[in-house]
């Protein structure tokens, strides 16, 4: 045993080297890579947009780390806006406000960071419909969806029985439902176990979360148990494979420690392919078992700008083994991150990270498989198909580490090579290479506009790299992650740009312009707005309190407060600032700041309220202003607040437009 563990120190010590040498060719080779870069005779027109005119795309980048998305024009990269998610936001109030912080509650508690990954678009008959985007956090197992009307996080789902919430959150055709996979299998009922337990007690799970069709509101349906494996990637079927999803998988070992060598012994690990169909009968039949679980459902609501947060104890939960015909694992090369699914539905590629094939399997092939009993062999009570009765054809030499597999859209995939550093574009059916594209540097996930839909786009491809090196201005040990654009129109893929991104994007989504436009609101109507705490009117302002309470409604519009003098509040009070934005114009926004305030600021758009809270700490008056810069009386638009002593026997006074 030692000897065999020693031959694979051997191995990852030699894959460790040929990263380094592939780092340093492209970093000290860089102006000789860069040679024979096949650049557009004209990158600089083909994505300058002139003052006046919009992009043609929407792209959706994950924060990956900072915990938000990024939304970014295309073909400029011009940044439009960060959506605060599963982080706290001190430009919007995210989280800072009374009427945010519900959205970062969790089985652990408030949470003020997140790790977000994957976005995903929802989509009407497999195309993207440009409602609602969907975005998984890794870290604490939640899925969020945006509302692309607002541009804004309008609803959290908390997952339990999961650990690193990675292959997610990949929607079905119609969106019948978002997925979610557990990158790490933890012990599911008997919490309290030996790590050393792992095969005994450890699970996974795959979480299957409905999405209501109208309003877009998430419930967790069913949950289905799988062996302790790690799962990455997932896709849905399309067309044919409609009823079916695909999940890559690795660590088949179920190694506990030292992964990068216990988890890479086996020449195969797996895509798991779940018939949700089958298993929507299942829970039907009455099949699932209910299991104890704690979990948050956080929804924001425009009519009231407030959200809510509701705690769940129960999930549904099937088990393979008494749900014969719902799950079968096909065997892939080794360690997979990509599962992803061509435009017809028919192909299932397989990005096996330490593999030297790209393999593609077949849909039909494997209902035929499964039709035949062609099984290797079985695990957990789930089959495992034979890799030859499955298997369409391998991409021979496609590159070094390959990772994540997009559709043009024209009968072409292109593939990110990770250790290679390039893109590899090869022909669906003949399996041959094509073309070849370096990458700068390190390339992780692409993402052609609708490239994993029925229907692409098929104009760009955006390549999301890990390593910047040399390819922007230096900023400390620390530099920024970056996306290239490539021109893919022609037989020859074509560099038109580079830029850098927030945090590290792990994924990206993009859509046509015209599908999200037209329909983004401009202002909240002050007639419906439906805050428990909302001022309509600078006539009806009021200070009232509570015990150590002082509740302050206020309103704000260009360029003022009402009311801008307050007087009364003491050492021991909790002050709520509940300010209304009266305006009812586009663009409108206002900020609001009060001095000593150890959260953040607010940011109000027209016609909404939201609430501060404000603890003062010291005797004295202090200011308030609008942090949003509204017009050119902005400097003007403040007010202030007097502190006394806890004991003083003071009245509350407010005013506005006193001298």
């Amino acid at each position: 045993m030692k000897t065999k563990t020693n031959s694979y120190f051997v191995i990852i010590k030699s894959i460790i080297i040929l990263l380094t040498i592939t780092g340093i060719l492209a970093v000290n080779g860089c102006g000789k890579k860069e040679s024979t870069l096949n650049m557009s005779e004209d990158a600089a027109g083909k994505v300058y947009i002139p003052p006046g005119k919009y992009d043609e795309f929407y792209s959706f980048l994950s924060g990956g780390f900072s915990g938000q998305l990024a939304v970014y024009g295309l073909p400029s990269g011009r940044l439009f806006r960060v959506i605060p998610v599963f982080s706290v936001d001190p430009e919007k109030g995210w989280g800072y406000t009374e009427e945010t912080k519900p959205m970062l509650m969790t089985s652990h508690g408030f949470l003020p960071w997140g790790d977000a990954h994957h976005p995903e678009l929802s989509m009407k008959e497999g195309v993207p419909d440009g409602r609602w985007v969907f975005i998984n956090e890794n870290n604490t197992p939640r899925i969020a969806r945006i509302d692309l009307k607002t541009f804004r996080t309008a609803e959290i789902i908390e997952i339990p029985n999961s650990a690193g919430n990675h292959s997610s959150p990949f929607t079905t055709e119609n969106s019948e439902y978002v997925i979610a996979g557990t990158r790490f299998s933890i012990p599911i009922r008997e919490k309290d176990v030996s790590i050393n337990s792992y095969s005994e007690n450890f699970n996974g799970t795959v979480s299957f979360i409905k999405v209501n069709p109208s309003n877009g509101r998430m419930s967790i349906a069913f949950q289905i148990m799988s062996p302790p494996f790690d799962y990455d990637l997932s896709h849905a079927g399309k067309g044919p494979s409609h009823d079916w999803m695909f999940f890559s998988c690795y660590n088949t070992e179920q190694a506990f420690s030292l992964l990068e060598v216990n988890a890479s012994q086996k020449d195969k690990d797996f895509i798991m392919a779940v018939n949700w169909k089958k298993a929507e009968d299942y829970v039907t039949q009455g099949k699932a078992k209910d299991y104890e679980a704690d979990y948050y459902h956080n929804v924001y609501d425009d009519a009231t700008h407030s959200a809510s947060s509701e705690k769940l104890t129960s999930v549904k939960v099937l088990d393979p083994s008494e749900c014969p015909g719902m799950v079968y694992y096909i065997p892939c090369p080794k360690s997979p991150h990509g599962a992803d699914v061509d435009p017809s539905g028919e192909y299932i590629v397989g990005g096996g990270k330490l593999s030297t094939v790209i393999p593609v399997f077949s849909f039909s092939k494997m209902l035929k498989a499964i039709d035949g009993k062609q099984f290797d062999s079985e695990i957990n009570s789930i089959p495992v198909l034979k890799y030859d009765a499955v298997i369409a054809g391998e991409v021979q030499n496609p590159g070094l580490g390959p990772l994540h597999t997009e559709f043009d859209g024209n009968g072409y995939a292109y593939t990110s090579m990770f250790v290679s550093s390039e893109v590899v574009k090869w022909k669906l059916g003949s399996w041959e290479v094509v073309d070849r594209a370096p990458s700068f540097y390190s390339v992780g996930h692409i993402m052609i506009p609708g490239g994993d839909c029925k229907k692409p786009w098929g104009k760009y491809l955006l390549v999301l790299n890990k390593i910047t090196k040399d390819r922007f201005l230096p900023t400390g040990p620390e530099l920024t992650q970056s996306c290239q654009l490539y021109d893919i129109t022609g037989e020859k893929m074509k560099l038109l740009l580079d830029f850098p991104t927030i945090g590290e994007p792990h994924y990206a989504q993009a859509i046509t312009a015209d599908l999200i436009s037209g329909n983004s609101l401009k202002i909240f109507k002050i007639n419906e707005n439906n805050h428990v705490h909302a001022t309509r009117s600078s006539n009806d302002v009021k200070v009232e309190r509570k015990g150590n309470e002082v509740h302050i409604y206020m309103t704000m519009i260009r360029s003022h407060f009402t009311p801008d003098n307050i007087e009364g509040i003491k050492l021991s009070d909790k002050v709520f600032f509940h300010v209304t934005n009266l305006e009812q114009d586009w663009d409108i926004p206002h900020g609001f700041a009060v001095m000593g305030n150890n959260t953040s600021e607010m940011l109000i758009m027209p016609g909404e309220t939201q609430t501060i809270t404000w603890e003062p700490k010291q005797v004295g008056v202090f200011p308030f202003y609008c942090t949003d810069f509204c017009s050119a009386l902005h400097q003007e638009m403040q007010g202030y607040i007097r502190v006394h002593k806890k004991e003083a026997s003071v009245e509350l006074t407010f005013s506005t437009g006193t001298k």
